[in-house]
Protein backbone atom coordinates (compact mmCIF):
# COMPACT_ATOMS: atom_id res chain seq x y z
CA UNK A 1 0.00 0.00 0.00
CA UNK A 2 1.72 3.43 -0.65
CA UNK A 3 2.01 6.15 1.67
CA UNK A 4 -0.48 8.17 0.41
CA UNK A 5 -3.24 5.82 0.61
CA UNK A 6 -2.05 4.40 3.83
CA UNK A 7 -2.67 8.26 4.63
CA UNK A 8 -6.32 8.29 3.69
CA UNK A 9 -6.52 4.86 5.26
CA UNK A 10 -5.48 6.23 8.74
CA UNK A 11 -7.89 9.87 8.58
CA UNK A 12 -10.69 7.94 7.29
CA UNK A 13 -10.90 4.43 8.88
CA UNK A 14 -12.96 5.88 11.38
CA UNK A 15 -10.43 4.42 14.30
CA UNK A 16 -11.12 5.98 17.64
CA UNK A 17 -7.65 9.39 18.12
CA UNK A 18 -6.03 9.31 21.18
CA UNK A 19 -7.21 11.83 23.33
CA UNK A 20 -5.93 13.55 26.25
CA UNK A 21 -7.80 11.16 28.73
CA UNK A 22 -6.07 9.96 32.38
CA UNK A 23 -4.30 6.56 31.69
CA UNK A 24 -5.87 6.61 28.18
CA UNK A 25 -4.03 3.32 26.75
CA UNK A 26 -1.80 4.38 23.45
CA UNK A 27 -1.17 1.53 20.67
CA UNK A 28 1.59 2.35 17.87
CA UNK A 29 -1.11 2.61 15.02
CA UNK A 30 -3.19 4.70 17.43
CA UNK A 31 -0.30 7.14 17.39
CA UNK A 32 0.37 7.03 13.66
CA UNK A 33 -3.10 8.23 13.21
CA UNK A 34 -3.12 10.81 15.54
CA UNK A 35 -0.22 12.58 14.00
CA UNK A 36 -0.88 11.62 10.50
CA UNK A 37 -4.11 13.23 11.60
CA UNK A 38 -2.80 16.48 13.77
CA UNK A 39 0.43 16.83 11.84
CA UNK A 40 0.78 20.92 10.60
CA UNK A 41 4.00 19.63 8.65
CA UNK A 42 1.23 17.11 6.70
CA UNK A 43 -1.28 20.40 6.27
CA UNK A 44 1.70 22.25 4.78
CA UNK A 45 2.50 19.75 2.19
CA UNK A 46 -1.29 19.09 1.69
CA UNK A 47 -1.69 23.15 1.28
CA UNK A 48 1.22 22.96 -1.01
CA UNK A 49 -0.45 20.12 -3.30
CA UNK A 50 -3.86 21.47 -3.18
CA UNK A 51 -1.82 24.96 -4.54
CA UNK A 52 -0.12 23.13 -7.49
CA UNK A 53 -3.26 21.39 -8.39
CA UNK A 54 -5.07 23.99 -8.86
CA UNK A 55 -2.71 25.81 -11.24
CA UNK A 56 -1.92 22.66 -13.16
CA UNK A 57 -4.49 24.15 -16.03
CA UNK A 58 -4.21 25.28 -19.48
CA UNK A 59 -5.85 28.19 -18.98
CA UNK A 60 -2.37 29.43 -16.74
CA UNK A 61 -0.44 27.79 -19.43
CA UNK A 62 -1.98 30.32 -21.58
CA UNK A 63 -3.49 27.92 -24.17
CA UNK A 64 -7.17 29.09 -23.53
CA UNK A 65 -8.88 32.02 -24.98
CA UNK A 66 -8.41 34.93 -23.43
CA UNK A 67 -11.86 37.11 -23.62
CA UNK A 68 -12.44 40.61 -22.69
CA UNK A 69 -14.61 43.40 -22.73
CA UNK A 70 -14.27 47.43 -22.29
CA UNK A 71 -16.79 50.03 -22.45
CA UNK A 72 -16.23 53.93 -22.65
CA UNK A 73 -18.53 56.95 -22.33
CA UNK A 74 -16.96 60.39 -22.58
CA UNK A 75 -18.98 63.97 -22.42
CA UNK A 76 -16.67 67.00 -23.09
CA UNK A 77 -17.70 70.56 -23.67
CA UNK A 78 -15.83 71.91 -26.98
CA UNK A 79 -15.81 75.66 -28.55
CA UNK A 80 -15.89 75.04 -32.52
CA UNK A 81 -14.73 76.86 -35.41
CA UNK A 82 -14.41 75.75 -38.69
CA UNK A 83 -13.82 76.59 -41.84
CA UNK A 84 -15.42 74.44 -45.10
CA UNK A 85 -14.01 74.88 -48.49
CA UNK A 86 -17.66 75.42 -49.43
CA UNK A 87 -16.57 78.95 -48.08
CA UNK A 88 -19.19 78.10 -45.01
CA UNK A 89 -18.05 79.00 -41.41
CA UNK A 90 -19.14 77.30 -38.19
CA UNK A 91 -19.10 78.50 -34.94
CA UNK A 92 -20.27 77.99 -31.48
CA UNK A 93 -19.51 77.97 -27.77
CA UNK A 94 -20.13 75.09 -25.51
CA UNK A 95 -20.87 72.98 -27.99
CA UNK A 96 -21.83 69.22 -26.06
CA UNK A 97 -20.01 66.51 -27.24
CA UNK A 98 -20.60 62.51 -26.90
CA UNK A 99 -18.22 59.75 -27.62
CA UNK A 100 -18.99 56.23 -26.74
CA UNK A 101 -17.43 53.14 -27.76
CA UNK A 102 -17.66 49.52 -26.63
CA UNK A 103 -16.07 46.43 -27.43
CA UNK A 104 -15.74 42.53 -26.75
CA UNK A 105 -12.73 40.89 -28.29
CA UNK A 106 -11.77 37.01 -27.61
CA UNK A 107 -7.79 36.29 -28.83
CA UNK A 108 -6.40 32.91 -28.50
CA UNK A 109 -2.43 31.86 -29.00
CA UNK A 110 -2.13 30.17 -31.68
CA UNK A 111 1.78 29.48 -31.92
CA UNK A 112 4.53 30.77 -29.18
CA UNK A 113 7.64 27.91 -30.05
CA UNK A 114 5.15 24.75 -27.84
CA UNK A 115 5.54 27.35 -24.88
CA UNK A 116 2.25 26.99 -23.88
CA UNK A 117 2.90 22.56 -24.08
CA UNK A 118 5.85 23.00 -22.28
CA UNK A 119 4.39 25.13 -19.34
CA UNK A 120 1.09 22.91 -18.81
CA UNK A 121 3.77 19.79 -18.48
CA UNK A 122 6.36 21.85 -15.98
CA UNK A 123 2.92 22.63 -14.04
CA UNK A 124 1.65 18.99 -14.26
CA UNK A 125 5.39 17.92 -12.78
CA UNK A 126 4.83 20.64 -10.05
CA UNK A 127 1.77 18.57 -8.94
CA UNK A 128 3.35 15.43 -9.17
CA UNK A 129 6.37 16.33 -7.04
CA UNK A 130 4.04 18.65 -4.48
CA UNK A 131 2.38 14.27 -4.23
CA UNK A 132 5.69 12.95 -3.72
CA UNK A 133 6.89 15.52 -1.31
CA UNK A 134 3.96 14.85 0.68
CA UNK A 135 4.15 11.31 0.47
CA UNK A 136 7.97 11.83 2.20
CA UNK A 137 6.68 13.90 4.38
CA UNK A 138 4.23 11.00 5.71
CA UNK A 139 6.92 8.60 6.01
CA UNK A 140 9.35 11.10 8.20
CA UNK A 141 6.22 11.40 10.54
CA UNK A 142 5.60 7.77 10.27
CA UNK A 143 9.26 6.86 11.39
CA UNK A 144 9.40 9.84 14.21
CA UNK A 145 6.57 8.48 15.74
CA UNK A 146 7.56 5.31 15.76
CA UNK A 147 10.99 6.08 16.62
CA UNK A 148 9.51 7.91 20.06
CA UNK A 149 7.03 5.53 20.63
CA UNK A 150 9.70 2.74 21.12
CA UNK A 151 11.92 4.97 22.81
CA UNK A 152 9.03 5.29 25.57
CA UNK A 153 9.15 0.97 25.49
CA UNK A 154 13.04 1.23 25.64
CA UNK A 155 12.61 3.15 29.02
CA UNK A 156 10.06 1.42 30.83
CA UNK A 157 11.57 -1.81 29.91
CA UNK A 158 14.78 -0.74 31.77
CA UNK A 159 12.52 0.75 34.33
CA UNK A 160 11.68 -2.44 34.87
CA UNK A 161 15.40 -3.75 35.43
CA UNK A 162 15.88 -1.17 38.10
CA UNK A 163 12.77 -2.32 39.64
CA UNK A 164 14.07 -5.55 39.85
CA UNK A 165 17.29 -4.62 41.36
CA UNK A 166 15.32 -2.25 43.88
CA UNK A 167 13.65 -5.91 45.23
CA UNK A 168 17.02 -7.43 45.21
CA UNK A 169 17.84 -4.68 47.71
CA UNK A 170 14.99 -4.93 49.81
CA UNK A 171 15.41 -8.22 50.08
CA UNK A 172 19.23 -7.74 51.06
CA UNK A 173 17.69 -5.06 53.54
CA UNK A 174 15.48 -7.78 55.26
CA UNK A 175 18.30 -10.26 55.36
CA UNK A 176 20.58 -7.90 57.38
CA UNK A 177 17.97 -6.78 59.53
CA UNK A 178 16.82 -10.61 60.28
CA UNK A 179 20.52 -10.72 61.03
CA UNK A 180 20.78 -7.85 63.49
CA UNK A 181 17.70 -8.40 65.31
CA UNK A 182 19.26 -12.11 66.45
CA UNK A 183 22.82 -9.94 66.83
CA UNK A 184 24.57 -11.44 63.54
CA UNK A 185 24.71 -8.72 61.66
CA UNK A 186 26.33 -5.03 62.53
CA UNK A 187 25.34 -1.60 61.85
CA UNK A 188 27.76 -1.13 58.62
CA UNK A 189 25.85 -3.49 57.05
CA UNK A 190 22.91 -2.26 57.74
CA UNK A 191 23.67 1.23 56.63
CA UNK A 192 25.73 0.16 53.47
CA UNK A 193 21.77 -1.91 52.68
CA UNK A 194 20.01 1.10 53.45
CA UNK A 195 22.44 3.15 51.30
CA UNK A 196 22.28 0.52 48.28
CA UNK A 197 18.86 1.02 48.37
CA UNK A 198 18.37 4.60 48.24
CA UNK A 199 20.29 5.32 45.50
CA UNK A 200 17.73 2.81 43.35
CA UNK A 201 15.57 4.47 44.52
CA UNK A 202 16.96 7.78 43.57
CA UNK A 203 17.43 5.78 39.90
CA UNK A 204 14.04 5.00 39.80
CA UNK A 205 12.56 8.52 40.53
CA UNK A 206 15.37 9.61 37.66
CA UNK A 207 14.06 7.52 35.22
CA UNK A 208 10.27 8.01 35.73
CA UNK A 209 11.31 11.76 34.88
CA UNK A 210 13.08 10.21 31.48
CA UNK A 211 10.02 8.48 30.63
CA UNK A 212 8.08 11.41 30.94
CA UNK A 213 9.95 13.47 29.21
CA UNK A 214 9.61 10.78 26.14
CA UNK A 215 5.97 10.84 26.39
CA UNK A 216 6.03 14.50 26.19
CA UNK A 217 8.48 14.48 22.87
CA UNK A 218 5.68 11.88 21.40
CA UNK A 219 2.53 14.42 22.21
CA UNK A 220 4.61 17.28 20.46
CA UNK A 221 4.64 14.55 17.63
CA UNK A 222 0.98 14.15 17.95
CA UNK A 223 0.45 17.35 18.23
CA UNK A 224 -1.06 16.59 21.79
CA UNK A 225 -1.44 18.85 24.84
CA UNK A 226 2.20 18.19 26.49
CA UNK A 227 0.51 17.71 29.38
CA UNK A 228 -1.57 14.88 28.26
CA UNK A 229 -1.29 11.56 30.56
CA UNK A 230 -0.68 8.40 28.43
CA UNK A 231 -0.35 4.56 29.07
CA UNK A 232 2.15 2.40 26.49
CA UNK A 233 2.41 -1.11 27.45
CA UNK A 234 4.01 -2.85 24.35
CA UNK A 235 7.29 -4.59 23.73
CA UNK A 236 10.00 -3.85 20.99
CA UNK A 237 10.08 -6.69 18.18
CA UNK A 238 12.84 -6.05 15.72
CA UNK A 239 11.86 -7.51 12.09
CA UNK A 240 15.17 -9.97 11.38
CA UNK A 241 14.87 -10.31 8.11
CA UNK A 242 15.53 -7.27 6.25
CA UNK A 243 17.80 -7.13 3.03
CA UNK A 244 20.41 -4.87 2.27
CA UNK A 245 20.03 -5.62 -1.78
CA UNK A 246 15.97 -5.13 -1.44
CA UNK A 247 16.07 -1.73 0.39
CA UNK A 248 18.78 -0.62 -1.84
CA UNK A 249 16.93 -1.41 -5.06
CA UNK A 250 13.97 0.43 -3.15
CA UNK A 251 15.53 3.76 -2.99
CA UNK A 252 14.39 4.24 -6.48
CA UNK A 253 10.59 4.20 -4.50
CA UNK A 254 11.73 7.07 -2.00
CA UNK A 255 9.93 9.81 -2.33
CA UNK A 256 12.46 12.26 -1.84
CA UNK A 257 14.31 10.74 -4.69
CA UNK A 258 11.61 10.80 -7.03
CA UNK A 259 10.80 14.09 -6.13
CA UNK A 260 14.50 14.71 -7.27
CA UNK A 261 13.59 13.72 -10.66
CA UNK A 262 10.81 15.22 -10.91
CA UNK A 263 12.79 18.54 -10.53
CA UNK A 264 15.25 17.68 -13.38
CA UNK A 265 11.86 17.05 -15.52
CA UNK A 266 10.88 20.32 -14.32
CA UNK A 267 13.78 22.23 -15.30
CA UNK A 268 14.22 20.71 -18.72
CA UNK A 269 10.68 22.17 -19.70
CA UNK A 270 11.70 25.64 -18.31
CA UNK A 271 14.45 25.57 -20.51
CA UNK A 272 11.39 24.86 -23.27
CA UNK A 273 9.52 27.28 -22.45
CA UNK A 274 12.68 29.75 -21.91
CA UNK A 275 13.55 28.80 -25.34
CA UNK A 276 10.11 29.04 -27.01
CA UNK A 277 10.53 33.48 -26.08
CA UNK A 278 13.07 33.56 -29.00
CA UNK A 279 10.41 32.15 -31.94
CA UNK A 280 7.62 34.29 -33.59
CA UNK A 281 3.86 34.54 -31.75
CA UNK A 282 0.84 34.28 -33.65
CA UNK A 283 -2.56 35.30 -31.58
CA UNK A 284 -5.59 35.18 -33.40
CA UNK A 285 -8.48 37.74 -32.66
CA UNK A 286 -11.82 38.16 -33.21
CA UNK A 287 -14.87 40.00 -31.19
CA UNK A 288 -17.41 42.57 -31.90
CA UNK A 289 -17.47 46.45 -31.41
CA UNK A 290 -19.54 49.76 -31.25
CA UNK A 291 -18.64 52.95 -31.50
CA UNK A 292 -21.09 56.49 -31.15
CA UNK A 293 -19.70 59.83 -32.06
CA UNK A 294 -22.29 62.86 -31.68
CA UNK A 295 -21.59 66.45 -31.66
CA UNK A 296 -23.77 69.13 -30.55
CA UNK A 297 -21.93 71.33 -33.31
CA UNK A 298 -19.74 71.22 -36.30
CA UNK A 299 -19.73 69.20 -39.93
CA UNK A 300 -19.96 66.18 -38.00
CA UNK A 301 -22.99 65.66 -35.87
CA UNK A 302 -23.52 62.18 -35.54
CA UNK A 303 -20.95 59.09 -36.15
CA UNK A 304 -21.62 55.55 -35.43
CA UNK A 305 -20.23 52.07 -36.37
CA UNK A 306 -20.50 48.38 -35.12
CA UNK A 307 -19.81 44.65 -36.57
CA UNK A 308 -17.86 42.21 -35.99
CA UNK A 309 -13.99 42.35 -36.62
CA UNK A 310 -11.57 39.45 -36.76
CA UNK A 311 -7.26 39.45 -37.30
CA UNK A 312 -3.95 38.06 -37.05
CA UNK A 313 -1.10 39.20 -34.90
CA UNK A 314 2.27 38.23 -35.51
CA UNK A 315 5.04 39.19 -33.01
CA UNK A 316 8.59 38.43 -34.12
CA UNK A 317 11.00 38.88 -31.52
CA UNK A 318 14.08 40.63 -32.94
CA UNK A 319 17.02 42.15 -30.63
CA UNK A 320 16.37 42.10 -26.66
CA UNK A 321 19.93 42.75 -25.76
CA UNK A 322 19.98 38.57 -25.75
CA UNK A 323 18.38 38.45 -22.41
CA UNK A 324 16.40 34.73 -24.02
CA UNK A 325 19.43 33.19 -25.25
CA UNK A 326 20.95 33.75 -21.79
CA UNK A 327 17.91 33.03 -20.03
CA UNK A 328 18.04 29.63 -22.01
CA UNK A 329 21.95 29.41 -21.12
CA UNK A 330 21.22 29.43 -17.63
CA UNK A 331 17.93 27.33 -17.33
CA UNK A 332 20.29 24.61 -18.96
CA UNK A 333 22.40 25.07 -16.25
CA UNK A 334 19.87 24.83 -13.36
CA UNK A 335 18.94 20.92 -15.35
CA UNK A 336 22.60 20.28 -14.29
CA UNK A 337 22.41 21.14 -10.70
CA UNK A 338 19.22 19.35 -10.73
CA UNK A 339 20.96 16.19 -11.80
CA UNK A 340 23.77 16.53 -9.28
CA UNK A 341 21.66 17.22 -6.43
CA UNK A 342 19.51 14.15 -7.39
CA UNK A 343 23.05 12.66 -7.66
CA UNK A 344 23.91 13.56 -4.27
CA UNK A 345 20.75 12.46 -2.49
CA UNK A 346 21.07 8.93 -4.55
CA UNK A 347 24.68 8.86 -3.31
CA UNK A 348 23.99 9.86 0.19
CA UNK A 349 20.69 7.69 0.58
CA UNK A 350 22.88 4.72 -0.42
CA UNK A 351 25.76 5.18 1.96
CA UNK A 352 22.77 6.10 4.38
CA UNK A 353 21.33 2.41 3.99
CA UNK A 354 24.49 0.70 4.11
CA UNK A 355 25.53 2.82 7.39
CA UNK A 356 21.93 1.62 8.84
CA UNK A 357 22.26 -1.92 7.65
CA UNK A 358 25.46 -2.12 9.17
CA UNK A 359 24.29 -0.89 12.53
CA UNK A 360 21.62 -3.20 12.12
CA UNK A 361 23.29 -6.64 11.35
CA UNK A 362 25.77 -6.05 13.90
CA UNK A 363 23.61 -5.20 16.82
CA UNK A 364 21.24 -7.90 15.81
CA UNK A 365 24.46 -10.27 16.50
CA UNK A 366 25.54 -8.39 19.73
CA UNK A 367 21.61 -9.03 21.07
CA UNK A 368 22.05 -12.74 20.62
CA UNK A 369 25.15 -12.60 23.24
CA UNK A 370 23.56 -10.02 25.64
CA UNK A 371 20.29 -11.60 25.89
CA UNK A 372 22.49 -14.75 27.28
CA UNK A 373 24.34 -12.32 29.16
CA UNK A 374 20.86 -10.60 30.57
CA UNK A 375 19.58 -14.22 31.60
CA UNK A 376 23.05 -14.98 33.77
CA UNK A 377 23.22 -11.53 35.41
CA UNK A 378 20.15 -12.52 36.13
CA UNK A 379 20.32 -16.02 37.74
CA UNK A 380 23.58 -14.91 39.46
CA UNK A 381 21.88 -11.94 41.39
CA UNK A 382 19.15 -14.55 42.67
CA UNK A 383 21.99 -16.74 43.22
CA UNK A 384 24.19 -14.52 45.23
CA UNK A 385 20.96 -13.26 47.45
CA UNK A 386 20.42 -17.06 48.26
CA UNK A 387 24.45 -17.31 49.50
CA UNK A 388 24.05 -14.02 51.32
CA UNK A 389 20.99 -15.28 52.85
CA UNK A 390 22.78 -18.80 54.03
CA UNK A 391 26.42 -15.99 55.17
CA UNK A 392 28.30 -17.46 51.99
CA UNK A 393 28.39 -13.79 50.35
CA UNK A 394 29.18 -10.46 51.42
CA UNK A 395 27.09 -7.71 50.97
CA UNK A 396 29.81 -6.37 48.49
CA UNK A 397 29.31 -9.64 45.61
CA UNK A 398 25.75 -8.75 46.04
CA UNK A 399 25.73 -5.23 45.07
CA UNK A 400 28.40 -6.10 42.36
CA UNK A 401 25.56 -9.04 41.10
CA UNK A 402 23.33 -6.02 41.00
CA UNK A 403 25.45 -3.84 39.01
CA UNK A 404 26.03 -6.46 36.40
CA UNK A 405 22.31 -7.16 36.41
CA UNK A 406 21.84 -3.51 35.84
CA UNK A 407 24.57 -2.84 33.37
CA UNK A 408 23.10 -6.07 31.38
CA UNK A 409 19.34 -4.79 31.38
CA UNK A 410 20.96 -1.00 30.41
CA UNK A 411 22.45 -2.55 27.18
CA UNK A 412 20.12 -5.17 26.41
CA UNK A 413 17.41 -2.25 25.81
CA UNK A 414 19.57 -0.38 23.98
CA UNK A 415 20.70 -2.63 21.52
CA UNK A 416 16.92 -3.61 21.30
CA UNK A 417 16.18 -0.13 20.93
CA UNK A 418 19.03 0.60 18.17
CA UNK A 419 17.78 -2.39 16.33
CA UNK A 420 14.79 -1.37 15.90
CA UNK A 421 15.82 2.11 14.97
CA UNK A 422 17.88 0.99 12.35
CA UNK A 423 14.93 -1.12 11.26
CA UNK A 424 12.60 2.05 10.85
CA UNK A 425 15.08 3.82 9.31
CA UNK A 426 15.89 1.12 6.82
CA UNK A 427 12.70 0.91 5.71
CA UNK A 428 11.99 5.04 6.08
CA UNK A 429 14.70 4.78 2.84
CA UNK A 430 13.08 2.30 1.01
CA UNK A 431 9.28 4.07 1.09
CA UNK A 432 8.50 0.60 3.09
CA UNK A 433 6.58 2.04 6.02
CA UNK A 434 3.37 0.79 7.09
CA UNK A 435 1.27 -0.87 9.97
Amino acid sequence: MSPMKQFFLYIFSGMVCVTAQAQNQLTLPDAINAALKNSLDIQLSKNLLEANTILNNYGVAGGLPLVTGNISNNERISSINQKLNSGENISRNAAANNNMATDITASILLFNGNRILATKKRLGLLQQQSQELLNAQIQNIIAGVMTSYYDIVRQQSYLKTIEKSIDASNQQLEIVKARQSVGLANNSDLFQAQIDLNALLQTKQSQQVVIGQAKTELLRQLTLKADAVISVNDTIIVDRNINMEVILNSLNKNAEIIAAEEQVRINEQVVKETAAQRYPSIRGTTGYNFSRNQSAGGQLLLNQNYGPFVGVSIGIPIYNGSVFRRQQQVASINIQNATLNKDVLVRDYRAQVVKSYQSYAATLGQLETELLNYDLSSRLLELTLQRFRLKQATIVEVKNAQQSFEASGYRLVNLNFAAKSSEIELKRLGNLLGL
